[in-house]
């Protein structure tokens, strides 16, 4: 019994992810970068990710920590 809801779940759990992927609009993008020092290049770059993510390319995605 154990054993079958733990599958459930998992099934569950793997079918809820989808491979959608929502990018950011060029007004996120461009909010995003106005505390940047080089606002061209962060824009540039930012809808360059978006387009690799779109196409179904792996991009790698910078953390950065929360100020407040």
């Amino acid at each position: 019994m154990k054993l079958v809801l733990n599958f459930s779940m998992f099934l569950l759990a793997s079918f809820s992810f989808s491979n959608a992927s929502f990018s950011l609009t060029d007004f996120q993008i461009k909010r995003f970068c106005k505390k940047e020092k080089r606002v061209s290049l962060c824009i540039k770059e930012l809808q360059e990710k978006r387009s690799d993510l779109q196409e179904g390319k792996l991009i790698e995605i910078p953390v950065r920590p929360n100020k407040g």
